[in-house]
């Protein structure tokens, strides 16, 4: 039965724009340079690979909700093409990358705002907090209310504020090359096999919006113009990224820290306003991220429609997430890892996987397609194994 009937109501062309590209963004513009520097100029051929790959999977998510009415999240896909073993196996690859990813987001506040206010103190309930914790808890309770926002509508606006600060740290990495000194004159190497490893996972990680498009596509007022939107959303990421990673590789070559904010030189205004915009993308991004989870659980429990359970259930997911932020230091290693384990999954395996399960109950004829998608597989695999093993060896590395 096929689902592509628009519903009466829903996010609008503009909007959906808004959400896809504040999907696909996100901190992963601050390590594209590194990436750059680690794999070479040859690695930006791996880049685009991926880019086009994981804008295929994303159509292929769309036609496996358009095989069933029933189907609407990304675990009923899984459900779809393999029963309930399948939806559980997709609902833990799934919930558990946009947890883990919620955490290290608050992760990234503290340690940043720490940075920048070494010496703060905080004061709670008569208890002195550390700068690093008071951080993520200011952060968590500033982002708290932006979670119990149902509507796409009004998340759009939210994510108009991470589109735009994606635009603003990019033009600001640019002005402190041209009008700071810096320069662009690093000539960089042709390729670096060594490096190569880490330079497709951090690739990988930057078009991991997998786990969210299902949300928004279910969310159109006009579903016919999900491609065309996927393909603005992927042509605007892979250009902001691209230019992100040559201006940053230029600027500084192999002496890329792991995040480009922290090569620009102190005390410059174009370089404090990259590092005060790079705070402003977890809080766009982190409802996106624990939207689908709440629904899930909505869901199961039957309480969608309750709108103070769902911000009970929505203020416990953010509760957690700050309570093992706080309570795990050096984590960002362990989600490191674990993303890029669970990203290449969520993002190349599974569509291409539970597609070809799907379609193969109809009759239509899909030589072609089988081949693409037992190569994206097979792709797949290797960025999985690939990051897995990197990963392990830089945590290792770091005792």
């Amino acid at each position: 039965m096929e689902n592509n009937t628009p519903p009466k109501t829903g996010t609008g062309f503009l909007k959906t724009c808004f959400n896809g590209v504040n999907a696909l963004s996100g901190v992963g513009i601050l390590s594209i340079p590194y990436a750059l520097s680690q794999g070479g100029w040859l690695s930006l051929l791996i880049f685009l690979t991926i880019a086009i790959i994981c804008f295929y999977t994303g159509i292929l998510l769309q036609r496996c909700i358009d095989s069933s009415s029933l189907v609407k999240t990304y675990p009923d896909i899984g459900e779809l093409a393999f029963g309930r073993k399948g939806k559980i196996i997709v609902a833990i690859f799934l919930y558990l990358e946009l947890y883990l990813v919620a955490i290290d987001f608050l992760i990234l506040e503290g340690d940043n705002l720490e940075k920048l206010f070494p010496n703060a103190n905080f004061h709670a309930a008569g208890l002195k907090v550390g700068s690093k914790q008071g951080f993520v808890l200011m952060f968590s309770l500033l982002v708290l209310p932006t979670t119990w926002l149902q509507s796409l509508n009004m998340l759009a606006y939210v994510a108009l504020g991470g589109v735009m600060a994606s635009v603003i740290l990019i033009a600001s990495v640019l002005w402190v090359g041209t009008f700071d000194g810096v320069g662009f004159h690093k000539k960089g190497v042709p390729v670096d096999w060594s490096g190569m490893p880490t330079a497709m996972s951090l690739y990988a990680f930057c078009f991991s919006g997998h786990a969210v498009f299902p949300m928004i596509y279910t969310g159109m007022r006009n579903r016919k113009t999900f491609p065309t939107v996927l393909l603005i959303c992927f042509i605007i990421c892979t250009l902001s990224y691209g230019l992100t990673g040559v201006i940053g590789y230029l600027m500084f070559g192999k002496s890329l820290s792991s995040q480009v904010t922290l090569n620009l030189p102190a005390n410059h205004f174009a370089s404090n306003i990259a590092i005060y915009t790079t705070l402003i993308n977890p809080f766009t991004k982190f409802a996106l991220l624990i939207t689908p989870i709440a629904e899930a659980i909505e869901d199961k429990l039957h309480v969608d429609k309750n709108k103070t359970v769902s911000i009970l259930i929505r203020t416990a997911l953010v509760v957690s997430t700050t309570i093992v932020a706080l309570a795990v230091p050096f984590f960002a290693y362990v989600v490191a890892l674990t993303g890029s384990f669970l990203s290449s999954t969520v993002t190349i395996l599974l569509p291409c996987v539970c597609y070809l399960k799907i379609s193969s109950r109809t009759s239509r004829n899909l030589r072609l397609e089988l081949v693409v998608c037992l190569g994206i597989i097979m792709i797949g695999v290797g960025l999985v194994l690939v990051g897995t093993y990197s990963s392990l060896k830089k945590i290792v590395h770091s005792f």
